[in-house]
C-alpha cells in the first residue's frame, strides 16, 4: 500500500520541522501563534522512525494533549496508528528532546476534556464537525512522571 500523504503535505511538514529546529521550537506564517511539538514515533507496520509536527495543548501538570484531527479528514492520520502501536515516543519541545508515553483517552476522559480543547482552539470543534468520526485524543505523559520501572530507556 502506498503512502497516501500528498507530496505537498510531506513537503510542508518537512519545512515546518526545519523551521521549528532553526527557530528554537517556533514556526512562522500560519503557525506562528500555534504551540508546536515534534513527535518522533515508530511506524506501526514499517518500524521506521518518523517525525511529525503537531499542535498541542499543555496541561498544568506538564503533560501535553494532541488530537488526531487530520485537519478534519474522515480518516485518522498515520501517526495515530503509530502511537497506538508504539506509545513510547520522543518529543522535541523548544530546544529539548524528552521521552513521553502516549495514552489515548477513553471516551469518558475525552468527553470531559473536549470542551476545554475546543475553548482553547475553536478549530478543534470545526475539525470534529467535518470529520464525521470521533477524533481521538492523546495525553502525552513525560517520563519523569512515570514510575522508574515504566520509563523508556531508548526514547
Amino acid at each position: 500500500m502506498e503512502n497516501s500523504t500528498p507530496v505537498d503535505m510531506a513537503d510542508f511538514n518537512s519545512k515546518v520541522i526545519e523551521e521549528f529546529r532553526a527557530m528554537g521550537g517556533r514556526a512562522s506564517g500560519l503557525l506562528a501563534d500555534t504551540p508546536l511539538i515534534l513527535v518522533h514515533h515508530v511506524g506501526a507496520k514499517s518500524g521506521i522512525e518518523r517525525v511529525v509536527p503537531l499542535a498541542y495543548s499543555s496541561r498544568a501538570d506538564g503533560r501535553f494533549v494532541v488530537i488526531a484531527s487530520h485537519g478534519g479528514s474522515t480518516t485518522h492520520p498515520a501517526w495515530y496508528f503509530n502511537l497506538r502501536a508504539n506509545p513510547r515516543i520522543s518529543v522535541e519541545v523548544g530546544t529539548q528532546t524528552l521521552a513521553f508515553l502516549a495514552e489515548e483517552l477513553d471516551a469518558a476522559a475525552r468527553a470531559e476534556l473536549w470542551p476545554t480543547l475546543v475553548a482553547e482552539s475553536p478549530a478543534v470543534g470545526v475539525f470534529q464537525t467535518m470529520a464525521m468520526r470521533t477524533i481521538p485524543v492523546f495525553i502525552l505523559i513525560p517520563d519523569d512522571q512515570r514510575p522508574a520501572e515504566d520509563k523508556c530507556d531508548t526514547c
